[in-house]
């Protein structure tokens, strides 16, 4: 068992969470390359947020929604991403995010390993995150610059998500565009009240560089690199 900040227990059966090293931070920065980077340096488990989140839990989604007596199909796609603000969506995105840790944390929890899971998403909040640990070190906030995030807009395909299903492709990128910037703004807010480091990628370093400067952070918990070791 590990303990929250209020006190209440968490459970974790095997440790896993206690140890783990997270990534957060805001979309685009380049989390997920950089956790994969790492894993493969130092034959450790990546855990990656947002597949989980988008493809495991929705059943768990779909449940709740029933539960709160919504349909349980998401909302229209137009009322979602067209006709609200990205203010407004960035305060439903946060106000969600507690919940969706919860679910983002059974599957932690399952894992069993000799050495620390790197888990990494937006969805693993500084706030949500820093009664886990025992050592602000164990945790890193990834956000992209202004610049960085149009680049990765620009030259990632999946960034182009409204293709279909609205009637304003343009606007609601426009939207996605700005919701994301509020919540890296907020995680990076909630990053510094936990004390919490904070690194800006501008793309003047490739992700293999990136990758170094979150494993010299790292280094108190993280193996050495599979490829330095002599026999």
């Amino acid at each position: 068992m590990i303990s929250r900040d209020e006190g209440s227990p968490v459970w974790d059966p095997f440790g896993t969470l206690g140890r783990a090293l997270w990534i957060g931070g805001g979309q685009w920065a380049g989390k997920s390359t950089v956790a994969r980077l790492l894993a493969m340096r130092h034959g450790v488990t990546a855990y990656h947020y947002d597949y989980h989140d988008a493809r495991g839990h929705d059943d768990r989604r779909v449940a709740r929604r029933i539960a709160l007596g919504l349909p349980a199909a998401g909302p229209d796609p137009d009322a979602a991403w067209v006709h609200t603000t990205p203010a407004e969506m960035a305060a439903e995105t946060l106000a969600g995010f507690p919940i969706r840790f919860e679910w983002a944390l059974d599957d932690l929890r399952a894992l069993v390993s000799g050495r620390p899971v790197i888990a990494e998403g937006w969805g693993l909040r500084p706030e949500l995150v820093a009664p886990l640990i025992g050592s602000a070190g164990q945790m890193v906030v990834m956000v992209p610059t202004e610049d960085f995030r149009d680049r990765q807009l620009r030259e990632l395909p999946r960034a182009a998500a409204f293709t279909h299903g609205v009637s304003d492709p343009v606007r609601a990128q426009r939207n996605r565009i700005e919701r994301d910037r509020l919540v890296a703004d907020d995680a990076v807010r909630s990053a510094r009240r936990h004390g919490i480091r904070v690194i800006e990628v501008d793309g003047t370093l490739d992700a293999d560089a990136v990758a170094d400067l979150l494993a010299d952070h790292f280094s108190p918990y993280l193996p050495a690199r599979e490829d330095q070791l002599t026999s």
